[in-house]
């Protein structure tokens, strides 16, 4: 009997649910105690290499909320002598460091975005929840700052906004910017419990590094219901 009720509601779950895959690519900027201060910087050509590149997977459990899975990687760099803080051009300090991010969250739209229901289709949506990060350890050495051993991580909390558009009957394009601030202050290396490393800038505030993106994702499983089981 058991069986029986999980099996019908496994039918009545596949049922009432519409999934999306996608890719993802864009540019990441850092927001610390090196390089630029500016937020969101998409534009503007970098000194290092920042690009970014991503999966996702969401599950669309009504025409106002999904629930995503993303995972990005790429590079998360800064340098000093991009800057208009004449203190930190002068200093110069800069790094890079490879970067993944795991994220699990909750993404909301401003409007209803019900795929099976014909018309143009687009929204501006929001996303948070929480995110696993991995980068390199570092730390400043003879001003320098180097890796100083293997990978590290920290949890952080996402801030997304972004803007998604139905371009074909299965096919969504969306672009979307979004700010993570971490519990950390060392994505940059500059804190250290290593006395042979120098400390450096202002240790009351956290890292945040800012993900801005194109995503492209193809939709796929039956007309949902919508229901409440």
């Amino acid at each position: 009997m058991r069986l029986i009720i999980i099996f019908f509601f496994t039918i009545q779950f596949s049922y009432c649910q519409i999934y999306e895959v996608g890719i993802s690519a864009g540019r990441s900027n850092f927001i610390g105690d090196i390089g630029e201060t500016q937020f969101i910087n998409i534009l503007t050509p970098k000194i290092q290499e920042d690009y970014v590149y991503g999966l996702n997977f969401k599950w669309n459990r009504s025409p106002r909320h999904s629930y995503r899975f993303s995972y990005i990687f790429g590079e998360l760099a800064a340098n000093d002598l991009a800057s208009k803080d004449p203190r930190r051009v002068e200093r110069r300090y800069k790094f890079i460091t490879p970067i993944t991010e795991l994220s699990l969250g909750m993404e909301f739209t401003f409007f209803d975005f019900n795929l099976h229901e014909a018309g143009i289709k687009y929204t501006p949506y929001i996303f948070t929840g929480i995110v696993y990060t991995k980068f390199n350890k570092l730390g400043l050495q003879n001003d320098i700052i180097s890796k100083v051993g293997g990978r590290t991580n920290s949890f952080g909390i996402p801030f997304v906004l972004g803007f998604k558009y139905r371009i074909l009957e299965q096919i969504i394009i969306s672009a979307e910017v979004g700010s993570r601030f971490m519990f950390t202050d060392n994505i940059d290396g500059s804190v250290s419990d290593d006395e042979n490393y120098t400390n450096f800038g202002n240790i009351n505030n956290n890292d945040w590094y800012v993900f801005s993106l194109i995503n492209l994702s193809y939709t796929f499983g039956r007309k949902p219901c919508y229901c409440n089981y």
